[in-house]
């Protein structure tokens, strides 16, 4: 083994699994998470002094989440675990971290990159209002914060988020007004083959329905979202079912269009990236173990491609006996192929769910010219289909250079997966003929004072 610990990225699901592995193989793994504490999104923990039961937070997923919790703290004396911790560049075997305000750099041998999702993000007019926000954010507010993004709440989108979060809301108390899925019924009654190869997963999504049904939540299939309105917090939605348009009186708005892998990390530490049509995104490479195209780079969890909580465990520890395997270790290769098994499984579910839940692929024929497609460079979708008639951009690094879309503080998460369908549309092509935002250093924005010398240093 070299003689450099093992790093992770992401305390997440996956993250978790893989330094678990490492170490009952006599490892000592950094692990390095943005977050306070462990679980990533999915099992979120509560600030300290924060009285909420495991059953209340996460629902059904209460026995995973105390199951993962548990791990993390039963070896945390023999993992160097860093929270907090922000990796914003990767270069020569380096990362460049941001921690407690002050930046440092790491150096590494072998690394798990399992940096998870965030929203995908199809803007809509009256997003940028006060109120408006996205599935996740939401979620946030609910499980971290306890409290709900508005009294009068409407969820809209698509992708089983969609259900979950209005599901969670309800439960908790909150007025849920409605639920707008862009995807049609034909939609998930031509994936059914699919989604029955996991029964448990599907009759949890057929719950959540029923549950809002029952309590009388309007729920609307094949929808198309028309506007957010207000004039300095959103006071209501209005949509299209095809033969009618609504307007639904609300005080807030949670949206988003199933989820998209964070994969900038991955870019910078040089991965070879493919488009994924299914998840129409481009994506890392990496075999069923987890291995990307440069050695002692491993990739797990949804930063890979969106597969789900349970799938990011079994892909962070199968990721972990690939890296002890490459080292030279002995590992149990019967649990290694248990592990792909699982996830191929999944993968085959997985394409149940994106035909259950498609992408809206009229949504860029139906952006106007004034919406407002990247919030941080105010970059309308009008101005990025002018910039590319008039200078014949067809790839979105030239329509950044051209027009500043992604140059702001989300370096594209928000607006460019919006940008391309634009693009696309606007030349006639596919959305992965439009090519993809290279990742930048920093991934995220540093404040100018981590870049100051400290007390004692040289300026």
């Amino acid at each position: 083994m070299t003689a450099l610990q093992p790093v992770i990225v992401g305390a997440g699901p996956a993250g978790v699994r893989a330094a678990q592995t490492l170490v009952a193989h006599g490892l000592r793994p950094v692990m390095l998470d943005e977050a306070p504490r462990w679980g990533g999104q999915i099992y979120r923990q509560p600030p300290p002094g924060f009285h909420r039961s495991k059953r209340t937070l996460y629902g059904f997923e209460a026995g995973r989440a105390e199951s993962l919790h548990t791990a993390m703290a039963n070896i945390l004396d023999r993992v160097d675990y860093r929270p907090n911790t922000l990796v914003w560049n990767a270069e020569g075997s380096r990362l460049d971290l941001l921690s407690r305000g002050r930046t440092d750099t790491l150096p590494y041998g072998q690394l798990i990159v399992a940096t998870g999702a965030t929203d995908r993000v199809l803007p809509f007019p009256g997003w940028t209002l006060p109120g408006v926000y996205t599935l996740g954010a939401a979620q946030v507010a609910l499980k971290y914060q306890g409290c709900a993004i508005g009294s009068r709440v409407v969820f809209a989108g698509t992708g089983p988020l969609l259900y979950l979060v209005a599901y969670q809301y309800a439960k908790a108390g909150a007025q849920v007004l409605a639920v707008l899925d862009t995807a049609a019924f034909k939609d998930k009654a031509a994936a059914l083959p699919s989604l029955l190869r996991q029964p448990a997963v599907f009759a949890k999504g057929l719950y959540y329905l029923g549950w809002l049904r029952a309590l009388g939540v309007p729920v609307h299939q094949g929808v198309r979202l028309v506007r957010a309105t207000g004039d300095t917090q959103v006071s209501g939605l209005r949509w299209h079912d095809g033969r009618s348009e609504y307007r639904l009186p609300c005080d807030a708005v949670g949206f988003g269009y199933a989820l998209r892998s964070e994969t900038q990390l991955a870019d910078l530490l040089g991965c070879r990236f493919s488009y994924n049509t299914l998840q129409r995104a481009a994506l890392p490479e990496c075999d069923a173990a987890g291995r990307s195209s440069v050695p002692g780079v491993y990739l797990a969890g949804d930063g890979a491609g969106i597969m789900g909580a349970d799938a990011a465990e079994w892909a962070g520890e199968r990721a972990a006996l690939a890296l002890l395997a490459d080292a030279g270790q002995a590992v149990d290769i019967s649990r290694a192929a248990t592990l792909e098994t699982r996830l191929a499984r999944t993968a085959a579910f997985r394409i149940g769910l994106e035909r259950a839940f498609p992408f809206p692929r009229d949504w860029a024929a139906h952006a106007p010219d004034e919406l407002v497609i990247c919030r941080c460079e105010e970059v309308t979708a009008g101005e990025l289909r002018q910039c590319s008639q008039e200078t014949g951009a067809r790839e979105m690094n030239r329509l950044k250079a051209l027009t500043r879309v992604g140059m702001g503080r989300c370096q594209g998460r928000s607006c460019g997966a919006a940008a391309a369908e634009i693009l696309a549309h606007a030349c006639a092509i596919s959305p992965d003929a439009v090519g993809r935002l290279r990742g930048q250093a920093p991934i995220k924005p540093l404040p100018f004072a981590a870049m100051m010398p400290r007390d004692g240093e040289a300026a």
